[in-house]
């Protein structure tokens, strides 16, 4: 046997081996405790959703199931630590849409998050609710889209911040009805509603957990919801339905693993991820909380990741949004 052939045949039989182990590897995982990181303080939506997520994969697997809470730089601290992470499928990010926004708004990221991240599953869906101080002279969205025309710049709308879901939601409306309605930044959810209900501004599109207990409780209007009606409210119309055809925006949560995550283990944990995001407890939890279940096949979510990139680098584009450093 020839030099050459001696080498074509030790790659074959390399080759049989390597398609031998990754299956036996994904058989045997986890094989050790798993980490989803929440790249979030403790109590929010995104944590809430890992929490569940984690109690019930704990539940299928005999290994321990951890979430860490690694909040810092606007999410990217706790991305870069998972980018790092051994790519064995025991440690996970639970990302959100700042993930798809940081390549148009910061200045410079050490990752880039749609090649050195492997997609797993959708996780949740947080339903954006256009509501408004109940003193507005307005009670829908055609007559909020008037009164903003007719009074260019008096409006104001609170968010969560500068390129979360709740200040690009605005942005997106503000480009697609025309408008001019001024946008006051907070840290949180929470301090932005409590500056609707004290009306210091005067809108918010605001995730569905923080909404939710405000419109059931009559202390904000709500005139739409994207992208879906959402039990807990059940007579909210979409915004297409109330007005706005062609208006999809809401934050949302999903797994991704760090590159070079082999197929076969990629395949079983989307598979362990979407039978609990299907449990009826699951489906039940996220729903009390204002939240919706969102199972994905792994491309899914990757087609879904891509598509918000560059949907939401259009929107900062028009809006004219400064990158930050």
């Amino acid at each position: 046997m020839s030099a050459t052939t001696r080498r074509t045949a030790l790659a074959a039989l390399a080759g049989v081996a390597a398609a031998t182990v990754l299956p036996a590897r994904a058989q045997a995982f986890p094989s050790k405790r798993v980490t989803l990181l929440v790249p979030f303080p403790p109590g929010g939506p995104v944590d809430l959703v890992a929490r569940q997520i984690g109690q019930k994969l704990q539940e299928q697997w005999s290994e321990t199931v951890i979430i860490e809470n690694r909040p810092g730089a606007d999410a990217v601290i706790g991305a870069q630590a998972v980018q790092r992470a051994d790519p064995d499928g025991h440690t996970l990010l639970v990302c959100a849409i700042h993930h798809s926004v940081h390549p148009s708004l910061k200045a410079s990221l050490p990752y880039n998050f749609l090649e050195d991240f492997v997609p797993v599953s959708g996780a949740g869906n947080f339903p954006i609710i256009v509501c408004a101080h109940p003193s507005m002279p307005f009670d829908d969205i055609k007559g909020l889209i008037a009164h903003a025309k007719a009074n260019p710049g008096k409006l104001s709308y609170g968010s969560a911040g500068v390129g979360g879901g709740t200040h690009l939601a605005g942005e997106l409306f503000k480009s697609m009805t025309g408008t001019d309605i001024l946008h006051v930044a907070h840290r949180g959810s929470a301090p932005a509603m409590n500056s609707l209900l004290g009306n210091h501004v005067q809108l918010m599109f605001s995730d569905g957990p923080t909404a939710v207990p405000q419109v059931q409780g009559n202390k904000v209007k709500a005139f739409g919801i994207s992208p879906a009606r959402l039990a807990l409210l059940p007579n909210l119309p979409t915004m297409p339905e109330a007005g706005l055809p062609g208006y999809e925006a809401h934050s949302w949560a999903g797994i991704v693993a760090p590159k070079g995550t082999p197929a076969p283990i990629v395949e079983r944990l989307n598979a362990a991820i979407v039978k609990a995001l299907r449990a009826p407890d699951t489906v039940e939890r996220f729903e009390r909380f204002g939240a919706q279940a969102a199972p994905l096949t792994a491309d899914q979510f990757g087609a879904f990741l891509r598509s918000e990139t560059a949907k939401w680098a259009k929107v900062i584009q028009d809006a004219n949004i400064p990158k930050q450093n």
